[in-house]
């Protein structure tokens, strides 16, 4: 009887603490569920996550990291769609200004704060890919860190040893800030936050767009597996997550819903959206590098880029199996 008086006291005190974290980063209400029914059906669940660097940085909303979960329910299986920085977009009702991809966020959020930063970046990315994103979440640098270190750190295994720099005079001059060892590493908040970011690196295929998506990918399966496959044992490393996003982080999903997007954060393929594929690196009127599709002929030209997509998505992935998601 004792045993059963505490697992109710602590479910409703978990409860108590869920409901205050729903309010403090979701727009949804509590107790509410968009994914549930969805995640149990037929047709693909999209899913925006956007990186940003918050108040305390230069240009705080240009949006850093864009990467779009596409789960497919019926092999519960996840392709990330890695959305480079640097797309241009022209054409687009929603963004009449045009500009790149990052600054679509931080327009939003300029017009009418955070929650429009996420709506108008899903409506945007939809248009221009093709695929019905419903639901976003956004995150600034800060709770990344400290995401990572409310778990004790992450465990990665690292393909490929770079040296990197803050910026372009320390790339250009050789004075680097840090370097990541080949193998294994466990990194805390700051080397987490630092490793998913670097552009300025000694090895230019780390200096990708693309290969940045891929780590910052790494990372977040790590987070994934320090969190646990549910039970008891997740409750803790769960309700430090808690704490560390709360006043970071801003999701149109309930706390419900980013308990089942939890499982998603590993991947099961990633798409290759770059210039060795589906993009072209040219620059615009005055002079920015941007990259557009490469059949672009003009503003809203994004049927290539769609298709290419579609295509993608449509292939099977190794070893899965068709049957309904838990």
């Amino acid at each position: 009887m004792v045993g059963l008086l505490a697992i109710i006291i602590g479910g409703g005190l978990l409860g108590m603490r869920a409901a205050s974290f729903n309010d403090a980063v979701s727009t949804a209400g509590f107790p509410s569920s968009a994914l549930f029914g969805k995640l149990g059906g037929e047709d693909r669940v999209n899913v925006l996550l956007i990186g940003y660097g918050g108040p305390e940085h230069s240009g705080p909303y240009l949006a850093d990291s864009i990467q779009v979960l596409s789960i497919d329910p019926k092999t519960d299986t996840t392709t990330t769609i890695p959305i480079p920085r640097d797309l241009w977009i022209e054409g687009v009702a929603a963004f009449p200004q045009n500009g790149k991809v990052n600054e679509v966020f931080a327009a939003g959020v300029t017009s009418d704060g955070l929650e429009r930063g996420g709506e108008l970046m899903a409506a945007v990315l939809s248009d221009v890919t093709g695929i019905d994103i419903a639901h976003w979440l956004s995150i600034d640098f800060t709770g990344f860190r400290d995401m990572i270190d409310a778990v004790g750190g992450v465990t990665i295994v690292n393909p490929t040893a770079f040296s990197w720099a803050t910026g372009p005079w320390g790339h250009q001059t050789g004075h680097w800030t840090g370097t990541f060892a080949a193998g294994e590493l466990h990194l805390g908040g700051d080397d987490a936050l630092a490793y998913a970011r670097a552009r300025y690196t000694s090895v230019i295929e780390e200096s990708t767009d693309f290969a940045r998506s891929v780590r910052q990918a790494r990372v977040l399966s790590a987070l994934r597996s320090e969190l646990g496959s549910g039970g008891l044992g997740s409750i803790i490393p769960g309700l430090r997550m808690m704490d560390a996003m709360e006043g970071n982080v801003l999701t149109d999903l309930s706390v419900i819903d980013l308990f089942m997007l939890s499982s998603h954060l590993s991947s099961d393929r990633r798409v290759d959206v770059s210039d060795a594929t589906i993009l072209t690196a040219t620059t615009n009127t005055i002079g920015q590098y941007i990259l557009i599709p490469n059949d672009w002929t003009g503003p809203g030209a994004y049927d290539g880029f769609r298709a290419y997509l579609a295509s993608e998505l449509a292939k099977p992935i190794a070893g899965a199996s068709s049957s309904a998601a838990p």
